[in-house]
């Protein structure tokens, strides 16, 4: 299944995929070098970006690694705990949940009150049987550890007033 986006003629979806995998290890990297840090990232085609309090040095050395520690098979680094594919599917599920506790037959307000204690079970549970589909989505779908001739081509600082923000420049030869 994990060959499965290599079936579409899209590049740019597979060159995401890799980025998102570089930038979920470089972001635990970072996490591991610099505790307490406060910081995200978001990824397409062309590379990704980092955002955080962090020098350009850090960055570009964190990315480095973590492209080593991928292509030498470390592809769990390419797994994060808190990337944006576990809040998504958490909320569809219970969200879903919620939807479907309040189907049947909740029609006046006093109805919708008295299904609220089945609406907190049935998406207190669809979020717990969610947990391990973010982490399965993230390897199968949203990252592809496996990077090929990916490399890094550049770490450039945007400086922004509040942020300090990193462009990692990706390319595959």
């Amino acid at each position: 299944m994990s060959d499965l986006f290599n079936l579409f003629p899209f590049s740019w979806l597979q060159a995401t995929r890799r980025n998102h995998a570089l930038e979920h290890a470089t972001l635990q990297i970072l996490a591991r070098k610099h505790p307490g840090l406060r910081s995200g990232g978001y990824s397409d085609g062309r590379g990704f970006w980092i955002l955080g309090d962090l020098r350009t040095e850090d960055v570009l050395e964190a990315a480095e690694e973590a492209l080593a520690r991928l292509k030498a098979g470390e592809s769990a680094l390419a797994i994060h705990p808190y990337c944006g594919t576990n809040f998504a599917l958490a909320g569809l599920a219970g969200g879903t949940a919620a939807w479907l506790a309040m189907l049947p037959g909740a029609r006046t307000l006093r109805q919708k009150f008295d299904r609220f204690p089945f609406v907190i079970l049935l998406t207190t549970l669809a979020l717990i049987l969610a947990r391990p589909l973010g982490p399965l989505a993230q390897a199968y779908l949203t990252t592809d550890s496996n990077l090929g001739n990916l490399r890094i081509q550049e770490v450039v600082r945007y400086p922004r007033k509040d942020i300090r923000l990193h462009r990692v420049r990706t390319v595959s030869s």
